[in-house]
């Protein structure tokens, strides 16, 4: 295998022009003394309208919005890092259409507070595929370029197994808010003119999926907020959110609200807020590897004219994206968990896991010469039931959001808005969606969440190549016992 940069936050995060947000005085360069620190921005001395903790896209999202409501407003970001480090800068870059948990949880619990929860989900749905029109809207107005193409999401299946699952999945999305316009079925030869996946039995295309370079987005916010006056302070790490202000390694700052935007490092801070707490939210790692640039007979042979997102029907499953530049950067779960919830750091993947998504590459498109250039991890929030989660305590005006689960390019946008509505005191669509206030329980302690992550990753695992060894026609037991163990079935 060819030498390839490993770490290094991400290829997005590498490739892009981090922006100019704060002058380089004495005091900055001397808070960012640390090798590879990002510049920091004078803390704010005077009590802030909103504080908001963390520089990812809920955090950036939520100063957009407020900016433009309150453009007088004092707004700060506290990052402790650089903005983009987490989620935001790391991710397969998916504006995706889905659903940040479990349709049928969120239902239910809708239900046994007396409400309709079979139309709770489907407003939700509704509501992201809205999310996903205002996302590109905010990117044209603010000349924002993301390499954003509004390709759809290709899902193909490999085995009868998996073809099985799309379209029980199907009939899901149509009952859950979906209508045939959103979503359809592909037979085997619309799915490969599409791309051509190596053995694809048929697919599902889900239209509004749009592609992005998530460090050009999440960078191209940050610039436009900088702009409208929010003071984004890098190099600044919270340790505890109270009411009216947080202890940061650089001193307190203190503001009328303060929105917790941390998601899968939501528990590396302490506070009394509901959402917080280390048991809430567990971060899982997910891994990516891209390509060199391929070349055009690559291409003429792959097809992806779209660049459609492209995942598959296998329990352990990959998202992909072509990139805008002519390559192929193709993400999994590889080593899912770090235990006592550890973080990835700045991103280097194992050898072991970096062969597995070279596999998987070689599965779907073999015979082809697709040199490995950049290879890196990030950390999704999960929570006990895979369900997201938004707050807002009005007595100590502390709002949280977190647990998007791996669907939070979309839903980050969403949730900001959700957040600021609740601050605000309003009642609108998005403070009544299933999310708000949802009770996801509290994750097992040590050592038995490891243990539990790990043996339902290698069920699945097992379950994968129990299916393709035999083309099975249907789910392997083994997976679907996964599934309910791990709550994903629906």
């Amino acid at each position: 295998m060819s030498t390839y940069r490993n770490g290094e936050i991400s290829h997005w995060m590498q490739d892009s022009v981090h922006p100019d947000l704060a002058e380089e005085t004495p005091a900055a360069q001397a808070a960012s003394a640390a090798p590879g620190a990002a510049p920091a921005a004078p803390l704010p001395v005077e009590s802030q309208d909103l504080v908001i903790v963390g520089g990812g896209l809920t955090g950036l999202w939520a100063a957009y919005y407020a900016s433009l409501e309150h453009p007088d407003w004092a707004i700060s970001v506290l990052e402790a890092k650089e903005v983009g480090y987490g989620a935001s800068g790391r991710n397969g870059g998916w504006l995706s259409t889905l659903i940040p948990g479990n349709r049928a949880v969120y239902a239910k619990s809708v239900d046994a507070a007396g409400g309709d929860g079979l139309e709770a989900v489907r407003t939700f749905q509704q509501a992201m595929f809205t999310t996903i029109d205002d996302t590109l809207a905010v990117l044209d107005t603010e000349g924002i370029d993301a390499h954003q193409t509004q390709g759809g999401n290709l899902k193909v299946a490999q085995t009868p197994a998996g073809m099985e699952r799309i379209r029980a999945t199907y009939q899901g999305d149509l009952k859950y808010g979906y209508s045939t316009d959103d979503v359809r079925l592909l037979t085997a030869a619309e799915a490969r003119a599409r791309v051509n996946v190596e053995g694809a039995v048929g697919g599902i295309l889900y239209e509004r999926t749009t592609v992005v370079d998530p460090a050009l987005l999440t960078r191209g916010l940050a610039r436009v907020v900088a702009a409208r006056g929010v003071r984004i302070c890098e190099g600044t790490r919270v340790s505890h959110i109270g009411a009216g202000s947080v202890v940061t390694n650089r001193g307190p700052v203190r503001g009328t609200t303060i929105l917790s935007c941390l998601e899968a490092y939501s528990g590396t801070i302490t506070g009394n807020a509901p959402g917080l707490g280390a048991r809430q939210v567990i971060p899982v790692n997910s891994s990516i590897i891209v390509t060199e640039q391929l070349s055009e007979e690559t291409w003429a042979r792959i097809g992806w004219e779209g660049r459609e997102c492209l995942s598959d029907a296998a329990h352990t499953f990959i998202y992909a994206q072509r990139t805008a530049d002519g390559r192929i950067a193709i993400g999994g779960r590889g080593s899912p968990y770090a235990y006592n919830s550890g973080t990835p750091g700045s991103g280097a993947v194992d050898k072991r896991t970096v062969a597995q998504l070279r596999h998987k590459l070689e599965v779907l498109f073999p015979g082809l010469d697709m040199p490995i250039a950049h290879a890196w991890r990030g950390v999704i929030g999960v929570t006990r039931d895979w369900c997201a989660g938004i707050y807002f305590d009005t007595g100590t005006r502390i709002g949280v959001a977190r647990g998007y689960a791996g669907h939070g390019v979309t839903a980050t946008q969403l949730a900001a808005r959700t957040l600021l509505d609740r601050a605000e005191g309003r009642t609108t669509m998005r403070t009544e969606l299933p999310w708000n206030d949802h009770d996801s329980g509290l994750w097992e302690p040590e050592p038995v969440r490891w243990l539990g992550v790990h043996a339902m990753y290698r069920l699945f695992e097992v379950a994968d190549g129990w299916e393709q060894s035999r083309r099975a026609e249907r789910t392997s037991l083994i997976a679907r016992f996964g599934s309910r163990l791990a709550g994903l079935h629906e």
